[in-house]
């Protein structure tokens, strides 16, 4: 399993351990990952995904995984979260024809 959000695609990063002697090794900076189940309003079912806490946030604040997603770009996206994006302005292309 990698160590990738499936929603801003935010991975690990390398930096240095600097010790009292200012000695340098190499280490690796991992995202807080949290297995969420998120629920999509437009297609009225849960998904879940591995993100960060940061997306979490991001998420809750731009209302829903929705509007996260439709703002979202394709690159940053999983095969998955990318294949709810489609799923999601699908069902919405069809209301809006309906209407």
């Amino acid at each position: 399993m990698s160590r990738v959000c499936e929603l801003t695609g935010k991975g690990p990063m390398t930096g240095n351990n600097v010790s009292h002697a200012n000695n340098k090794t190499r280490r690796r900076f991992l995202p807080n990952l949290n297995d969420v189940t998120l629920q999509s309003e437009a297609l009225g079912r849960a998904f879940k995904f591995r993100i960060s806490a940061a997306a979490l946030r991001t998420v809750d604040h731009r209302g829903g995984l929705d509007k996260f997603l439709a703002k979202a770009k394709d690159s940053d996206l999983s095969a998955n979260a990318l294949k709810v994006k489609k799923a999601i302005a699908k069902t919405s292309s069809t209301a809006d024809a309906l209407s």
